[in-house]
């Protein structure tokens, strides 16, 4: 299998994992607070994980501190506030609409890359460009030209779009990994600096506003999340925009 091939079925499985995600984004609103959550999500992907990358990253120690300013804006972005604002916007949108506006992510991508790495922009690109803002505006809309002028948007539509920008910031900056760094220690540090970040939030939302309630449900969607749509597919999204770049792996996204 070559390197296209494994790069577009990496990040093709990704992206089922997420949709999935999406699902229990929207269909356990009210069950379980949403920064609970992300801190359980990213603290269960930390302790899978723990095994396989301590003694490498005990090895690469130097490396992650030398880079450590590097590791937390991208940890920031992909790990302690992305996948947060999505379980705050689940709270007041479907899941369809979660999963169809996700499709935005690649017109950032594709906006950043510009930016970033003065990637020229071909004219099919402009045409998915275009097509993509049409797409979100239709569904946010609902349609309605009248809704559109006004200028009315859902609040969870409009979060999940942030989300949308925060994701993509991820991506460009997994592109400039440094090399010197193992893709497992990438991946560990990553976490630990998310789910550190996340805590203070987790214990305010713990004492003041709702607590986690650890039953079958919450059991089954934390695990689902902390293992499949965290540790399995950021590693395979991560692994996709090594093998075929970050426009090719964003396109995976539709």
């Amino acid at each position: 299998m070559n390197n296209q091939t494994k790069g577009v079925l990496f990040a093709l499985f990704a992206t089922l994992l997420w949709s999935v995600n999406f699902v229990i984004a929207s269909g356990i609103k009210g069950h379980i607070p949403p920064v609970g959550l992300a801190f359980w999500r990213w603290t269960i992907a930390c302790v899978v994980l723990a095994p396989f990358a301590i003694k490498s990253t005990i090895k690469s120690w130097g490396d992650v501190k030398k880079n450590i300013r590097f590791l937390a804006i991208t940890a920031v972005l992909g790990i302690t506030i992305f996948n947060t604002l999505i379980y705050f916007a689940g709270k007041t949108t479907s899941a369809v609409n979660l999963s169809l506006i996700a499709i935005s992510i690649p017109l950032f991508i594709v906006a950043l890359s510009r930016i970033a790495f003065k990637e020229k922009i071909s004219n099919f690109k402009i045409v998915g460009i275009l097509t993509i803002i049409l797409g979100v505006l239709i569904l946010i809309t609902k349609g309605s030209l009248q809704s559109l002028l006004q200028i009315q948007f859902a609040i969870g539509d409009l979060l999940m779009l942030i989300a949308c920008l925060f994701f993509a910031g991820y991506t460009i900056l997994v592109r400039l990994k440094p090399k010197e760094i193992p893709s497992n220690v990438f991946l560990f540090a990553l976490f630990i600096i998310g789910t550190i970040l996340l805590m203070p939030f987790y214990i305010l939302e713990h004492l003041y506003y709702k607590q986690v309630i650890f039953d079958s449900t919450t059991i089954y969607a934390t695990t689902y999340v902390g293992i499949c749509a965290s540790l399995i597919s950021y590693y395979l999204w991560n692994e996709a925009i090594s093998l075929i770049g970050t426009n090719k792996t964003a396109l995976i996204y539709y």
